[in-house]
């Protein structure tokens, strides 16, 4: 693995692989063990979208592993006036040991894996966001034991969130149900992946018949960094698909939830049920942290002969 583009990129076995070194990264940070396994390496982080997360996530992380963030807004940047990503991604490998990006089109980070010769990283587009759905997977085996055979359950929109989560959980044995509406449905792409697993994927645009009997139900904003204009329309559209105790009363015994955050308490999930699920979710936001690192250390650390 040389980049982390999308998860339709990698393998269950390298999605699992990851998840291991993040369960471990993660109990040596809270033993308090050292882990500068990236020790003088420099990860450039170009923001076209601004994020808290996402930034502190990676800077953090980096500082962690030894090495050096560097904060790179597209307001103040060639790449954001103009350069072409190819010529970007060419000087950036000459000077970087790793780019993470957080922009608007797939394309521009597939032209960055392109033209660069260094690993790229996908810190979210509009099509998916590999990262958080990393993080989400770690959190659902931490609290289950496990990935294979639960529900996964998304209700809402159909976006870069819906997209990673279809791909991420098919490919670890999960069986996956999407209740969205039908002008706000997944990438056409993926749907064409799903449709090779058969009935361990479902979509519906009936809310609770998605979550019936599902061991994890996660959610996201109705309307997206980007969409604020949107906001009306998009409310009338998704009235119906909240996360709330009805929709919790048809799923199994001890059913987590996850929201990626930010979350707008009354719109897709209630008050209740977020601080119902507050551990899992803020859970869910700390292993950002340490699913991160993972993948960090597995596409920029020194490879042994």
């Amino acid at each position: 693995m040389n980049h982390f583009l999308k998860l339709l990129d990698l393998t269950k076995e390298e999605i699992i692989s990851i998840l291991d070194l993040a369960d471990q990264l993660k109990t040596q940070n809270k033993q308090g063990i050292e882990h500068h396994i990236l020790k003088g390496k420099t990860l450039g982080m170009i923001f076209e979208k601004s994020s808290t997360r996402t930034r502190v996530s990676f800077e953090t992380g980096m500082y962690q592993l030894g090495g050096h963030a560097l904060f790179i807004s597209s307001k103040d940047a060639q790449i954001g006036r103009g350069e072409p990503t190819e010529d970007t991604a060419r000087v950036l490998s000459r000077y970087l040991d790793g780019i993470m990006i957080r922009t608007f089109e797939q394309e521009e980070v597939e032209t960055l894996a392109k033209y660069g010769s260094i690993p790229i990283i996908n810190g979210l587009t509009d099509f998916c966001h590999p990262c958080q759905v990393m993080a989400d997977l770690q959190t659902i085996r931490e609290h289950k034991g496990k990935l294979e055979g639960l529900k996964m359950c998304y209700i809402g929109d159909g976006n870069n969130m819906a997209n990673s989560l279809i791909v991420g959980g098919l490919k670890v044995g999960m069986s996956v149900s999407i209740a969205c509406p039908k002008d706000y449905q997944p990438h056409a792409d993926v749907l064409a992946f799903a449709a090779a697993y058969g009935n361990k994927f479902q979509m519906t645009e009936d809310p609770m018949e998605a979550a019936k009997n599902a061991d994890v139900v996660l959610t996201d904003v109705w309307a997206s960094m980007g969409q604020e204009k949107e906001q009306a329309i998009r409310a009338a559209a998704f009235a119906g698909f909240q996360v709330n105790d009805a929709l919790m009363a048809v799923t199994n015994e001890g059913c987590m939830v996850q929201h990626c955050l930010p979350a707008h308490r009354g719109e897709e999930i209630t008050a209740e049920v977020f601080e119902a699920h507050a551990d899992e979710i803020f859970d869910e936001a700390e292993n950002r942290l340490h699913a991160q690192k993972a993948i960090l250390v597995t596409l920029m650390a020194d490879k042994e002969d």
